[in-house]
């Protein structure tokens, strides 16, 4: 296999388990509401939902970024 079909196959494979990731933190969240975070009616709109910023910080975690 070429350097650059293994790249790509990395590539895939982490945008596969990201995917998987959040897809799994977002149910777990909507059947167990109560873990979410309080957030007042009023203020800014968050950007990102929790699982999102679960899924980066999981993915960040285990690719070894630490800051």
């Amino acid at each position: 296999m070429s350097e650059g079909a293994q790249r790509q196959c990395m590539k895939t494979e982490l945008d596969s388990l990201a995917t998987a990731l959040y897809v799994k933190t977002d149910d777990l969240l909507k059947a167990s509401p109560h873990l979410a975070p309080w957030r007042p009616a009023v203020g800014i709109a968050p950007q990102l939902t929790d699982a999102e910023l679960v899924t980066l910080a999981m993915m960040q975690a285990m690719l070894g970024f630490t800051s």
